[in-house]
């Protein structure tokens, strides 16, 4: 067992979806031709005078609520210091010692085990510039288009302690954001970016080791990787006697490693002070109420309510509220149907493996709760087979047709003559003298084996329950 222990902790930067810039009238969009999105406030060029978006704070306050802060009753705004490329004014308009909300936590959930992960501090301030590598023409461009876009950070005490709890940590938050309707939260645009801090020390150990910033991590997936390669980086440093420099470090997804970037700055090298431009002002508890009034049913909230509204399993209710649509969907189900389990099962079975396999969101599917429902209930008539419903499923969503146009027009209807079994049975014997054998012994799988091959000789069209049925005659009880 190794004798260190990585203290982690984490820097969310998320992009709110207002529909202009945090401090002037320029669209908040993605995607538009290079350096068409700018005006002289964005772009801090002399005399230009800087104004919040009301809707950004209301943004700010619902995110600081809803990770259970406490909001700052005296918020003001900072100038960052520091000279990069785009970063067109030289500093960035940031939040230093009274930013928006502090003090709150994150509850998940690793191996049946709660945890709150403890929150700083969460502030707004406006997003940079992106820089452009040409490679081949050997030079870096610059689009000015994201500069000003509204960023909310939250920041995270060192309280993780593994990189799968930083992994459930931003699942955890990724979902409240998308519940709050706040951010598209598309890490492909850098809508969520995350930074990493990580040190070790030895276990037992109160004293924090040195730590090591990460940076360019385009999905969580590569954050936990990052982080697990950079704790054995540390570790094989500190078993050798070596010493950890404080530097930034980016992560290179090809090769898996980090690589060094930058000494690492701290507060001090900002240079903070008060941003002279934009005056501090007093958020009333009223308004802070109000906001909080508005925010939605959260995830844990939804899943709680869940498990004791529809007694659904707890892995059921943890899948689908991954996703508000999903669970949405499977609320209107339960109003025109009262076999729950059943919706439950179709959903986060059949449902999402169709979703991922054509890469889709749910309100694109053109799938209604209705059609669902009809499908469960043609499987409950055993008018299909469980088989042929999920092959209906797939033409229900390439067609757009029904499930009863689809039984009348390819006739999927479930055989259950038990004179037209007996003949695919017969066949199915011959075929499988083995399996018989193996069923007058006593061995159950070979029974759903014979009934396999029933069901791959009707094309999925067999009654399952009566071909099991049949062979217990011949062979069990007959």
């Amino acid at each position: 067992m190794s004798e260190f222990e990585p203290v982690i902790g984490l820097e969310v930067h998320l992009q709110l979806k207002t529909a202009t810039k945090i401090f002037c009238g320029c669209p908040n969009r993605f995607g538009e031709e290079p350096n068409t999105l700018v005006c002289p406030v964005c772009l801090g060029l002399p005399g230009s005078l800087p104004v919040l978006n009301q809707k950004a704070l209301v943004y700010a306050i619902k995110i600081a609520l809803a990770l259970n802060c406490e909001i700052n009753p005296f918020i003001k705004f900072d100038r960052k210091n520091y000279y990069y490329p785009d970063l067109p004014k030289g500093y960035q308009i940031s939040q230093y010692d009274l930013p928006v909300g502090r003090g709150g936590w994150v509850l998940i959930t690793l191996n049946g085990d709660r945890k709150k992960i403890l929150i700083k501090r969460v502030h707004l301030e406006e997003d940079a510039g992106k820089l452009i590598h040409d490679s081949q023409g050997g030079c870096t461009l610059v689009d000015y288009n994201r500069t000003g876009t509204p960023l909310m950070e939250i920041v995270s005490e060192p309280d993780l302690a593994s990189s799968q709890e930083a992994y459930e940590y931003l699942i955890a938050l990724k979902l409240t954001f998308q519940y709050l309707d706040v951010s598209d939260c598309d890490m492909e645009k850098g809508s969520l970016r995350v930074d990493a801090n990580i040190s070790l020390r030895k276990k037992g150990d109160s004293t924090l080791g040195t730590k090591t910033e990460i940076k360019n991590m385009n999905s969580f997936r590569a954050v936990k990787a990052a982080l697990d390669f950079e704790a054995d980086r540390q570790k094989a440093l500190l078993t050798a006697g070596e010493r950890i420099v404080p530097e930034t470090r980016l992560w290179d997804d090809a090769k898996g490693a980090t690589q060094p970037m930058r000494s690492k700055e701290e507060a001090h090298d900002y240079r903070y002070f008060p941003e002279p431009d934009l005056v501090p002002f007093v958020v009333s508890p009223e308004t802070v109420a109000q906001i909080k009034n508005q925010l939605p049913e959260l995830p844990a909230q939804k899943k709680e309510r869940f498990l004791k509204q529809y007694q659904i399993p707890e892995y059921d209710a943890r899948i689908l509220i991954q996703d508000k649509d999903l669970a949405g969907f499977f609320e209107n189900c339960s109003t025109l149907y009262s076999e729950i389990k059943k919706v439950s099962n179709w959903l986060i079975g059949p449902v999402l493996q169709e979703l991922n396999a054509r890469k889709l969101a749910l309100k694109d599917l053109g799938l209604k709760p209705r059609d669902l429902v009809h499908l469960i209930q043609k499987v409950d008539q055993e008018i299909l087979s469980n088989l042929a419903a999920k092959e209906a499923l797939r033409q229900m969503l390439d067609t757009g047709k029904t499930i009863e146009a689809l039984v009348a027009e390819q006739g999927l209807t479930q055989i259950s003559d038990e004179a037209a079994l007996e003949a695919v049975l017969d066949e199915v014997i011959q075929e499988n003298e083995n399996a018989v054998r193996q069923i007058r012994q006593g061995k159950e799988s070979a029974m759903g084996f014979l009934v396999g091959q029933a069901m791959r000789k009707t094309a999925g069209k067999a009654n399952p329950k009566k071909i099991k049925e049949m062979i217990k005659r011949r062979f069990v009880h007959g």
